[in-house]
């Protein structure tokens, strides 16, 4: 009973943001940036509620949780450390100033303006399209999963539900509607991820026997040959951390923040809340060995344990109904900001970047803002048929979209934004090598390995970059003065 008005008070609050959005909505600066307006708590909240999602809380909390253990929780401190504070004290000030010379709006038009290609722009932009989906499948996915175990509805209703509500606050209100229901969500997530952590502590007997207790069944329950390997751990965390750096939906921030004064705030409170979010989801994850036996833990019809499923299992049997309302709120409020940042970029690929930047630029604002609402639901339509087949793990969806996309923008927006010398052949050659290499990788090491043929696919293009900017010819010098002079 809790869950189901908690619920339906939360969806009629996203829903009305929406409509309160919709009115400061009047272009496509407003629908996809706020009008670059945002203070420091908004734009922080906005990056960690896309940071994390139900992927995070449902997803990797439980693979990595019973196949790491303690070890997980590294995870979480590196999101804090690398994907959040590092990411806004190295990457935020650059990006909102040189995309506010460039006036562009998305990456893709950040790669036409800084390197003079407007086919970098189409392809870019196809190829945003395109790994986004799976992506948000996978958020898709994860929120089925719950609503199922929470609720006892079929997966198939529990998507629709989703699908609508998020369309409807989004396609109304746009990123101020994004921004506000973030902000909303935020406070949401922090409550509920530190009440979580704290009952399940409580419930393993404290902070102490509870560690005790992992530490003695995790090595009953994984044995030395099946557990990661340093490598294996270090690859996912470089990949969770540093796949934000080029990740366009987590870029697409540093460009809606007011103004640089605010950044260095902007990174303290960012940093704080992942810190929560992830510690606590992965310190959830890894108490499942305190709560599961080998013949207890969810499995698979194959035998095998079914990872997507220890989380909602683990909260519905040792959390009380009302805190498990909160958690369900949690995991909600996470994917759905996460989901309406995806579709706001991977709707904008298309209108700005294709129709509006490529086709037809002489296209009205009127037409374009329509555009991109129709979009907008046509690319959630698309997340909803991908994650109703339930095609692979979560995390193996996610994986494969983080790699091919932060593999193929992670060095030619870095070294775009730092480094005069970078040419157009080294940007294609950078871009092409980041994507070719998390996608020929994700099939040469299979699905499990997915996070070190990631991690791979973001390094490779720092090498190709450079080396071929040092060898083809340089860009006009219209092309860098405009980027980098005051």
């Amino acid at each position: 009973m809790y869950s189901l008005v908690l619920l339906l008070v939360f969806l009629f609050g996203m829903v009305a943001i929406g409509v309160w959005g919709m009115r400061k909505t009047s272009s496509m600066n407003d629908f996809f940036l706020g009008g670059r307006t945002l203070g420091p708590w908004m734009s922080a909240f906005s990056f960690g509620t896309t940071y994390f999602s139900a992927v995070i809380f449902i997803g990797f909390a439980g693979r990595q949780g019973w196949q790491f253990g303690l070890k997980a929780v590294l995870i979480g401190v590196g999101n804090a450390v690398l994907g959040a504070l590092l990411a806004w004290l190295v990457l935020g000030k650059r990006t909102r100033r040189m995309t506010q010379k460039l006036n562009v709006m998305t990456m893709p038009e950040f790669l036409e303006a800084r390197y003079g290609s407007d086919h970098l722009k189409m392809i870019s932009a196809v190829l945003i399209f395109v790994f986004l989906l799976p992506y948000s499948a996978s958020v898709f996915k994860g929120l089925g999963h719950l609503f199922e175990s929470t609720f006892g509805i079929s997966y198939d209703f529990a998507l629709i539900v989703l699908v609508g509500i998020t369309g409807l606050y989004l396609i109304l209100g746009g990123y101020f509607a994004v921004t506000m229901t973030d902000f909303i969500q935020g406070f949401i997530m922090l409550a509920g991820a530190i009440a979580m952590l704290s009952v399940l502590l409580v419930k393993a007997g404290g902070l102490s026997t509870a560690i005790s207790a992992v530490s003695s069944s995790y090595s009953q329950h994984v044995p030395l040959a099946k557990q990661p390997s340093p490598l294996v751990v270090g690859s996912l965390v470089f990949m969770t951390s540093f796949g934000t750096w080029g990740l366009p939906q987590m870029v697409q921030k540093f460009y809606a923040i007011k103004d640089e004064k605010m950044i260095y705030r902007a990174s303290i409170i960012t940093f704080v809340f992942a810190l929560v979010i992830g510690v606590a989801a992965y310190g959830s994850g890894a108490l499942s060995h305190a709560f599961f036996t080998l013949d207890s833990v969810p499995k698979l019809p194959n035998g095998s344990v079914n990872y997507d499923l220890i989380i909602p299992t683990l909260l519905t049997a040792q959390l009380p109904e009302f805190l498990l309302a909160i958690i369900m709120l949690l995991v909600l409020s996470a994917s759905m900001s996460t989901l309406s940042s995806l579709i706001l970029v991977s709707s904008s690929a298309i209108t700005i970047d294709l129709y509006k930047g490529y086709l037809h630029p002489n296209v009205s604002e009127k037409r374009s803002l329509a555009m991109i609402r129709v979009l907008s639901g046509v690319f959630i339509v698309c997340s909803y048929a991908i994650s109703k087949m339930q095609v692979g793990f979560i995390v193996t969806l996610m994986s494969l979209s983080w790699g091919v996309l932060s593999g193929a923008f992670i060095a030619p927006y870095i070294l775009g934004i730092f480094w005069k010398g970078v040419t157009k052949v080294g940007a294609y050659a950078g871009f092409f090598a980041g994507a070719g290499t998390a996608i020929a990788l994700f099939f040469v090491l299979g699905p499990a390995m997915s996070p070190l043929a990631s991690s791979i696919a973001m390094v490779v293009p720092f090498a190709v970059v450079p080396v071929v900017s040092l060898v083809s010819p340089k860009l006009g010098g219209d092309v860098v003065s405009r980027a980098f002079d005051a």
